[in-house]
């Protein structure tokens, strides 16, 4: 029930921090952070059709999936912080290297079938008349998805431009 207050605090602060993140890599590549938003909200609008048009659906098999892969991904990113404070880079994360761009490119395609997972829940919740808060949970999750591919794009494009 703290969504409704917790969710634009936390829109908020990322707005700010996704301001400086984009203003720092436009400064290292300009024109990066409106590449990396056109392809955000291509993306975006494209799964939403091919959603809406019952192409592509989120079944369970398809959501376990999606969970388990970003679980391993998010698990990979807390080892690789740690390993940070070491002074060890973990070089898929951050190397420019066909392995480092092929786990970006993962990343993004797992960040946007994330985004089907999203578009499931809102949907499901709508057909069950679930309680009225729970739309802030639907909003706030799209949000971190969102937010979330467009980091790994923004990430992705940089290798890409970094290998030039």
């Amino acid at each position: 029930r703290a969504a409704p207050v917790l969710a634009p605090v936390y829109a908020i602060l990322e707005g700010l921090a996704l301001g400086g993140l984009s203003a720092f890599m436009e400064s290292v590549y300009p024109g990066i952070a409106i590449e990396a938003l056109s392809l955000t909200f291509a993306i975006f609008l494209s799964l939403l059709l091919i959603y809406k048009f019952k192409i592509i659906r989120a079944t369970e098999n398809f959501k376990l999936i999606v969970a388990s892969a970003t679980a391993g991904v998010a698990l990979y990113y807390v080892v690789s912080l740690v390993a940070g404070l070491f002074h060890v880079n973990l070089p898929l994360i951050h190397s420019s290297s066909a392995f480092g761009i092929g786990f970006s490119l993962f990343v993004v395609i797992l960040a946007a079938a994330n985004l089907v997972v999203d578009f499931d829940f809102i949907e499901r919740g709508a057909e069950n008349r679930v309680p009225k808060f729970m739309e802030w949970y639907g909003a706030f999750g799209l949000l971190v998805t969102l937010v979330w591919l467009y980091v790994e794009i923004l990430r992705l494009l940089a290798k890409l431009r970094s290998r030039d």
